[in-house]
């Protein structure tokens, strides 16, 4: 190596060791942590849920923890800091009155204060301290909790559970993890929603901890059908308004997750989205995607057809055919809409009234397979099986379906296992 080499190398490690020094000399400062914050004060709102509740906002790795006082106190998410409840306790609240511990998940960040609240004299003497927690919560975590010979109450979803004074629901949320649970108060509009909603974020799925992205639809799903103002969420600044539109945009998000759109500059219009949606056999997410469509033109056949479609699949048939008379009223002649219509009142029983509509779209064009085994159905449902079996399409469908069924009771009988009626 020359000598002007080694100078260089010298030059460049002396810059690396001043800039660490520099870094080492000036760390960047945090802002200073508020602290307890009253609910009432922060979402404007003297409903008595929130007039003597307080929360402290996550921070490094640890969650929002809320506190709901009345009677006594019921602490919703713990968190992961023991400086938390030094704090709050300095507030003048007594750690004896806490009487229940609600995880929304089993995360650490989320679950691990329960321990050190458990750990007060106090409560460890009087053991009446119930932690509430979903039933496919951590295991680990709910072995901790019984050595430690406090009440463990595990949820399904669809409880309701009395804390402080007020009932909350217990909704379930998996998606995140497999043991989300959220918390609503209907008469403040409110829902404590750990990490299945978040503000301005969407948090992602550990599969590690069972999470799964279909599940995360069937958790919001839950939320829509909830009139939502308020949203206490795992982290962030509570919402004091449009609680609800947040849960719509999670919605909408882990959609485009699914789709593996998330990323892509241009997104799909709504119909399109919905016809993905429908392919991968989520149809209430395909219905939500025509909704959105309809919304912005209420006569578009297309959205109406898949909207009926999915409708009929998930059996809301009289739904499907108020759409489909909708579209016939347009355009008679609309195969799909006649196919459509012959299968709503087909899955309603109507045998002999659906044949109508499958002659229809044969005599429009015979060449669609679909209509001549609906029709096939529809005749053999009616006890008209002679004239069924005629069919040749449906015949072969039946055969290769009558294959299949004796197929797998071989296999089953194969294995020792008791045959499943058809």
């Amino acid at each position: 190596m020359s000598t002007a080499a080694r100078d260089e190398d010298k030059l460049e490690s002396q810059r690396e060791l001043d800039s660490q020094q520099e870094d080492e000399s000036e760390p960047e400062e945090e802002p200073e942590h508020p602290g307890w914050l009253s609910l009432a004060e922060i979402l404007k709102n003297p409903h008595p849920v929130f007039e003597n509740g307080v929360f402290l906002i996550g921070y490094h790795f640890s969650s929002n923890i809320y506190v709901l006082a009345g009677d006594y106190l019921t602490v919703v998410d713990s968190g992961n800091d023991y400086t938390s409840f030094i704090q709050f306790f300095k507030l003048g609240f007594n750690p004896a009155d806490i009487k229940k511990i609600v995880l929304t998940h089993g995360h650490r960040d989320h679950a691990m204060g329960t321990f050190e609240l458990l750990r007060y004299p106090s409560v460890m003497e009087n053991k009446d301290l119930e932690v509430i927690i979903h039933e496919t919560g951590p295991y680990e975590f709910k072995k901790m909790i019984g050595q430690l010979e406090h009440p463990l109450i595990e949820v399904k979803g669809g409880e309701t559970l009395e804390l402080s004074g007020s009932d909350w629901e217990v909704i379930r949320t998996p998606g995140h993890t497999i043991d989300g649970i959220c918390l609503y108060h209907a008469p403040t509009k409110t829902a404590i929603t750990g990490d299945t909603v978040l503000p301005h974020a969407m948090a992602g799925v550990d599969k590690n901890a069972g999470g799964n992205l279909e599940h995360y639809l069937y958790g919001l799903r839950s939320l829509l059908n909830r009139d939502i103002e308020i949203i206490l969420p795992g982290h962030g600044v509570p919402m004091a308004l449009h609680g609800g539109k947040a849960v719509e945009q999670t919605y909408e998000g882990v959609m485009l997750k699914v789709l593996g759109l998330e990323e892509a500059e241009t997104k799909p219009s709504w119909l399109a989205g919905a016809g993905k949606l429908a392919e991968k056999g989520l149809l209430q997410e395909a219905v939500y995607c025509c909704d959105k469509e309809l919304a912005g033109n209420p006569e578009n056949p297309m959205a109406l057809q898949l909207k009926a479609y999915s409708l009929t699949d998930m059996g809301r048939c009289e739904e499907a055919l108020k759409l489909l008379d909708k579209i016939l009223l347009q355009q008679v002649d609309n195969v799909h809409a006649l196919l459509g219509k012959g299968r709503a009142l087909l899955g309603l029983g109507r045998h002999d009234e659906c044949l109508k509509y499958f002659d229809d779209v044969l005599g429009i064009n015979p060449d669609i397979k679909e209509a001549h085994i609906y029709k096939g159905m529809a005749l053999h449902l009616a006890g008209r099986f002679d004239e069924a079996m005629d069919i040749e399409s449906f015949r072969t469908e039946f055969a290769e379906g009558f294959k299949a069924q004796l197929a797998t009771e071989e296999q089953q009988a194969s294995k020792g296992e008791p045959e499943q009626s058809s």
